[in-house]
């Protein structure tokens, strides 16, 4: 499983011979620096750069390049090192355009894999303004074994500043010696990728060649081409997804019939003989002179339907937040270009009274009218553009992806295989109240899910009474577990219920009544104790067995399927033991199959003190009525996440979860 760090977090590395690949949508200079117990460097033969890219143990790109690979090997630097610092830098300014700071482009995205390209840790380095230069992420020392961290320290003053604070004497001159290599090598340099046009190509090319839902995809995870979602997250098309997988060949296999008839070589693989590309997607129809061409359902490039829908959804909302972020920036510059000239005009005391400073007040506030209706008037059209794209979009979506008020759900069928990604709500913004995306998360689950029964006021500010607070979240969840079981193939998804004191039969009555559940919900202390005791122990025999390399050694009727636990009214019931392995299921179980869902307020819970923070921060967290606090990494808006919401009367979930009953009752025959 992927670790995705954050600043600080570090993560243990079992193979000593890596990669560090690294992808920015710009081109930038790639370094890596060994360094001494206490991080410092030794001298210039300490770093290799693009002027001198190997050194022990070390390989870097030669030039600047939007996508780098660095080849690492620990066990052959030598003993006195014990750090290796992985190194980013924007071009000097006189070695070609391009940006001058990191918070002028888009977040880099770095991640280290092993030789075959899975992908052990990944990071993206958010929050840099003004620098230049930033220390990804480090390599260290440990007691003997090796472990990867990420920093994301940047520096405003370039690489010269970032070499010496890590101690190297002859900082100044390697940054110079390194921007020139950069420089002499900018015929060569691999330029960033070509902005998309208004109805290109939405998906992100290959950046990496693992393979699994987020877990590495032909792009990074995350990286702000994208990605993860700031909700949980990871990305190539957009947060977490995987772009168009390309057709390698020419490895010098020969085709036997050429080899004895004479006949020319075929150095195609033969594994691959049957790839082809995927097929183009759906053509718009021809645009009417001087208005836009009219969206089409799939128009992103994809391997399926399903991807080229998925890449489309994560397209729309890279749009909705670029052009919502541009229209913030003109209101911004614009209030604060009518504060300076208002400023100004005011210095004089003797324009403070009368006409003329009357006059000055309401130019200025003019210009900034102006300024902000031209702002608006661009963002009202590209709206206009998005909901035209979404009302072709939503009614083509697949019910993993479609809103419970969907008509693909009246011919739903238990599917064979599971999707892409799953609809957890919708994501909104309070510029572009008329267009909501679709909330996709990743499949199979990397991280459980919080649904906070905590919130007594809603984002519209009215007011909810806590036990309807507490009942909503409970409704929420359990569609939330319709929804994956019914994008799971029969006997591939299992879901169990603990509810000690039983204030939830009534939200759980859709899967108690169709018989979707493995058992009963578990009630009082001891059911708890039953459901997490089993549960821990089938945590504890996978990974012994994945870790012995004996997959298959598993005991006889052990439940191989996915496993979600919902858990309600924490930490009603919940002992110290329970809690502890409550704990160990949401940090341990995804990685083998166990997911947790928690319907829970934080606050009921505070008696833990610290002991559950780390609980809490590893669930997603979200509402049961809408709420402002999903994040993206990108450009930082707020969005308003919805909940999934089954239309009043509908019998959909019912019919749903009777299919989903039956087509698993027959899968156990």
């Amino acid at each position: 499983m992927t670790a995705e760090l954050v600043r600080g977090q570090n993560h243990p590395l079992s193979q000593a011979r890596l990669e560090i690949r690294i992808s920015a949508g710009t081109p930038i200079v790639a370094a890596a620096a060994l360094g001494d117990e206490n991080g410092r460097i030794h001298g210039v033969d300490w770093v290799a750069h693009p002027g001198a890219p190997t050194q022990p143990g070390l390989e870097v790109s030669r030039q600047a390049a939007a996508d780098h690979r660095l080849a690492v090997d620990l066990d052959a630097v030598t003993d006195a090192v014990h750090r290796v610092s992985v190194l980013l830098a924007l071009p000097a300014p006189g070695g070609g355009p391009g940006p001058v700071r990191f918070g002028s482009v888009a977040a880099p995205f770095v991640a280290v894999t092993g030789l075959d390209g899975s992908e052990v840790a990944t990071y993206t380095i958010t929050g840099l303004e003004a620098e230049s230069a930033v220390v990804a992420l480090e390599l260290y020392r440990r007691q003997g074994a090796w472990k990867v961290r990420a920093v994301g320290q940047g520096y405003a003053g370039g690489l010269a500043e970032l070499l010496t604070d890590q101690g190297l004497p002859e900082a100044v001159p390697l940054a110079g010696s390194i921007h020139e290599a950069v420089a002499k090598g900018l015929a060569r340099s691999v330029q960033a990728p070509p902005p998309r046009q208004a109805d290109g190509d939405r998906s992100r090319q290959a950046a990496a060649p693992a393979f699994g839902p987020d877990q590495g995809g032909t792009a990074p995870q995350g990286s702000p081409g994208p990605a993860q979602p700031p909700y949980g997250g990871q990305q190539t098309g957009g947060p977490g997804q995987d772009g168009p997988r390309p057709v390698h060949g020419g490895t010098g296999a020969v085709d036997p019939s050429a080899a004895t008839g004479g006949g020319p070589v075929n150095y195609s693989h033969p594994r691959r003989q049957t790839s082809a590309p995927p097929p183009p997607p759906p053509a718009a129809p021809p645009a009417q002179p001087g208005r836009p061409a009219q969206p089409v359902a799939g128009d992103a490039t994809g391997w399926s339907m399903e991807e080229r829908l998925y890449n489309q959804v994560w397209g729309m909302f890279e749009d909705l937040a670029r052009t919502t972020a541009a229209y913030r920036s003109a209101v911004d510059f614009a209030e604060s270009r009518m504060d300076k000239e208002l400023e100004q005009a005011l210095s004089d005391p003797r324009s403070r009274i009368g006409g003329q400073g009357d006059a000055a007040r309401e130019a200025a506030r003019a210009r900034q009218a102006q300024l902000v209706g031209q702002a608006r008037e661009a963002l009202d059209r590209d709206l206009a553009q998005l909901v035209a794209e979404a009302e072709v979009v939503e009614p083509a979506l697949p019910p993993a992806f479609a809103r419970w008020d969907n008509p693909a759900w009246h011919a739903y069928r238990v599917p064979m295989e599971i999707p892409m990604a799953l609809r957890l709500g919708d994501l909104r913004l309070p510029e572009a109240e008329r267009i909501r995306i679709p909330m996709l998360l990743r499949l199979p689950l990397e991280r459980g899910l919080w649904i906070d029964s905590g919130r007594t006021e809603s984002f519209d500010g009215t007011f909810t009474d806590a036990h309807d607070m507490r009942r909503l979240a409970m409704e929420t969840a359990v569609a939330h577990a319709a929804r994956l079981l019914a994008v799971y193939p029969a006997g591939e998804f299992t879901v169990h219920v603990i509810d000690p004191a039983g204030s939830g039969a009534q939200a759980l009555a859709p899967l108690t009544q169709t018989g979707v559940l493995a058992a009963p919900p578990a009630q009082g202390a001891a059911g708890v104790t039953d459901v997490l005791g089993r549960l821990t122990q089938r945590v504890d025999l996978v990974q012994m067995a994945l870790r012995g390399g004996a997959p298959d050694a598993l005991p006889p009727g052990l439940d191989t399927s996915q496993q979600l636990l919902i858990v309600n009214d924490f930490p009603h019931g919940f002992d110290d033991r329970a809690v502890n392995q409550l704990r160990y299921l949401a940090d341990e179980g995804p990685s083998v199959g166990v997911h947790l869902m928690m319907v829970a307020d934080r606050q009921e819970s505070a008696g833990y003190g610290p002991l559950l923070d780390p609980l809490w921060r590893s669930l997603l967290r979200l509402t049961a009525v809408p709420d402002d606090h999903l994040a993206d990494p990108w450009v930082g808006h707020a969005w308003t996440y919805e909940p999934p919401v089954v239309p009043p009367g509908s019998q959909v979930l019912h019919q749903v979860l009777t299919q989903v009953a039956a087509a698993s009752r027959a899968w156990n025959r």
